[in-house]
């Protein structure tokens, strides 16, 4: 199974947003790698919510709903989005300052492509953002 840190400016929607739908739609991603990676999220992959801006923080988990699909609210049919439903949320937020000191991330885009929003994590790396997040 997959793993993947989804991106999100806490402003224009955040893991209380996805809290209180249930599941949404993650779309608004136009770049090409993060669309790569979008397109290779299958139903039943597992996520972690980041908070990007000021928090810089992974603060929630999801599982992946349904695979890629045109993003409907861009007109560019390139674009496309995944559905997401909420998992929990995590007790103790994990900083991306958290993060850069750890090994398990030194090859992680996560680090080395801060702009990235849509990163894959490797099966340690999703197991340690729980642990940090003290979910397990």
């Amino acid at each position: 199974m997959t793993a993947w840190l989804l991106k999100t400016e806490p402003d224009a929607f955040s893991f209380d947003d996805l809290l209180a739908s249930g599941v949404e739609p993650w779309d608004g991603v136009t770049n090409n790698t993060a669309l790569m990676h979008l397109r290779a999220a299958k139903a039943g992959d597992r996520c972690i919510v980041y908070h990007t801006g000021d928090e810089r923080r992974a603060v929630g988990t999801a599982t992946v709903v349904r695979d890629a699909y045109p993003d409907p609210k861009a007109e560019n049919p390139k674009l496309v989005a995944i559905d997401v439903r909420v998992g929990d949320r995590l007790p103790r937020p994990v900083s991306l300052a958290v993060l850069k000191d750890d090994p398990r991330f030194a090859q992680s885009p996560l680090v080395r492509i801060s702009r990235l929003s849509v990163v894959p994590l490797t099966d340690e790396q999703y197991a340690a953002l729980l642990s940090l997040g003290e979910l397990t």
